[in-house]
C-alpha cells in the first residue's frame, strides 16, 4: 500500500500515483490491478483515500450543481441562451429565471438582455452535452457593474480556499466584493478602481503560483491580513 506521489505534484498520462487498494482513483485517473494510474497531465489533489487530477488547462466542463458565471447571448421565447467558458453553451428557461412569475407575453429583455451576466446554477447536462441552469438559489442573480476577469478553471479551487480562506482574504485586503465561477469566470466590484486592482492583481498572483506549497500564508503576508 503505496502512495508514490504528493499532493500538488504533477503527473503525466499513465504515471501510477498510488500501489494498492488502500487509495482510490477520482477524476483523472484509474485504477489498473492493483495501481491507481493517471489518465491524463494534471496536479495531483489527495483528498484522504481519493486521489484525482486537476487539468492544468483547457475549457470547463459543465458538471450539475456547479454555481458559474455566464454571459447572456441571446433571448428567445422559451429563455435566454448563455456562455460561459465553455465549448457548450447553455439554455435558462422562463420557469427556471425567476422565484416570481413570469407571464408568457412578458418582455424577457426586462429580465435579462444580450450582453448581461448572471450567476446561476448548472441543473442539468445530457449526453449531447445540452446544459440546463437555473437562476433560482441563494447568491444566484443578475451581475450589475464590476468587471469580470478570467482564469483557467482548474485554478478555481485554489484561488477560493479552503473554507473559501483564499477568497476571503482577498476580499478583506481589497474591501471588494467577489464572485467566483466554478467555471473560471470571476466578478469582482470595489468602491474604486484601486480596490479592483488590489484584487485583480492578488488573483493573477494566485494563479501564477497555485502549484506552491504554503501559498495560503504567503498570500497573507503579501496582502498583508490575517488568514480567516
Amino acid at each position: 500500500m503505496t502512495l508514490l506521489t504528493k499532493d500538488k505534484d504533477i503527473a503525466v498520462p499513465g504515471e501510477v500515483l498510488a500501489q494498492g487498494m488502500d487509495y482510490l482513483p477520482g477524476d483523472g485517473a484509474y485504477r489498473l490491478g492493483d495501481d491507481v494510474v493517471a489518465s491524463r497531465l494534471g496536479l495531483v489533489s489527495i483528498d484522504g483515500r481519493a486521489i484525482r487530477l486537476i487539468p492544468l488547462s483547457g475549457k470547463y466542463m459543465p458538471k450539475p450543481g456547479d454555481v458559474i458565471i455566464a454571459k447572456v447571448i441571446d433571448v428567445l421565447m422559451s429563455g435566454w441562451r448563455v456562455e460561459f467558458n465553455s465549448a457548450y453553451s447553455a439554455m435558462l428557461s422562463v420557469k427556471e429565471a425567476s422565484a416570481s412569475y413570469i407571464g408568457r407575453m412578458a418582455d424577457l429583455t426586462k429580465y435579462y438582455d444580450v450582453g448581461d451576466y448572471i450567476v446561476c446554477q448548472i441543473v442539468k447536462v445530457t449526453s449531447q452535452n445540452l446544459v440546463d441552469v437555473s437562476m433560482k438559489g441563494h447568491g444566484l442573480d443578475k451581475l450589475e457593474g464590476g468587471r469580470i476577469i478570467a482564469v483557467p478553471p482548474n485554478k478555481v479551487p485554489r484561488i477560493i480556499g479552503k473554507q473559501g480562506s483564499m477568497v476571503s482574504m482577498v476580499k478583506q485586503a481589497s474591501g471588494c466584493r467577489i464572485t467566483v465561477g466554478q467555471n473560471g469566470l470571476i466578478w469582482l466590484q470595489g468602491q474604486a478602481l484601486e480596490n479592483e486592482l488590489v484584487a485583480v492583481d492578488a488573483i493573477q498572483k494566485i494563479v501564477r503560483e497555485a502549484h506552491k506549497s504554503g501559498l495560503t500564508d504567503e498570500m497573507a503576508k503579501y496582502l498583508k491580513v490575517t488568514p480567516e
